[in-house]
């Protein structure tokens, strides 16, 4: 796709009163996960989340944050000419108004991600976004909140993620997996959880039983070691 005209954003109609979002951040970076890892991307990051996950990295939007109109937010974004841009949280679909924001990044002609933690439901998202989906593990300690219908909502484009503990969490994805066929529904991947579980050990495991999945490893953890901004 073509990288944003700034111009473009700027001939937006002006927002209604409802146009805005509580935002945490908006910065540029490389994606260090999912299909398009290591591309520079813009990400902005919501403010709020109704999930505590046990190895969260990124407790400080569960709080504060500033208001800021969809206007203000796609002029930020269109200041790095990205050609991707991912908005995340905290959970960012915790704010209603996130669906007309994914939208309206979709018309400036960016390739969006969205990044959610699979509690919510994901119905009716605009088709043109790229759905980052987690499936909580036992060892996130939110198993339960799963939205499981979320999964028929899914398509090619879109991506399921397990973020993995240990033997037990690498057990039930791989249950996960088989019962729901997720293979065929998009891409999966299986992600050591930093600092829990040995990449190697994980790798190991989905060669020995030949798993339909790709491996990932955060990248910017390994470039910046949970740096805020990167």
């Amino acid at each position: 796709m073509s990288q944003t005209d700034t111009s473009t954003a700027n001939t937006r109609p002006a927002s209604s009163a409802g146009d805005r979002l509580r935002i945490t951040e908006i910065f540029f970076s490389l994606q260090g996960e999912a299909r398009t890892v290591g591309c520079p991307t813009v990400f902005v990051r919501l403010t709020g989340c109704p999930l505590r996950c046990s190895y969260c990295d990124t407790e400080y939007a569960f709080y504060g944050g500033q208001w800021m109109e969809f206007d203000d937010i796609l002029r930020r974004v269109a200041e790095y000419a990205p050609r991707y841009v991912t908005v995340t949280g905290g959970e960012p679909l915790a704010q209603r108004p996130c669906r007309e924001l994914l939208t309206a990044l979709c018309d400036q002609g960016y390739e969006v991600s969205l990044e959610t933690g699979g509690a919510l439901d994901v119905a009716g998202i605009d088709p043109r976004v790229s759905i980052v989906m987690d499936l909580k593990t036992p060892g996130s300690g939110e198993e339960k909140r799963n939205l499981y219908a979320n999964i028929a909502q899914l398509a090619k484009k879109d991506q399921i993620k397990f973020v993995i503990c240990d033997r037990t969490d690498y057990e039930w994805s791989r249950t996960q997996l088989a019962e729901h066929k997720l293979d065929r529904i998009g891409e999966v991947l299986f992600s050591p959880c930093h600092g829990q579980l040995n990449p190697t050990d994980l790798a190991e495991w989905i060669l020995a039983d030949r798993l339909p999945v790709r491996l990932q490893i955060q990248l910017h953890k390994i470039l910046w070691n949970d740096a805020r901004g990167h």
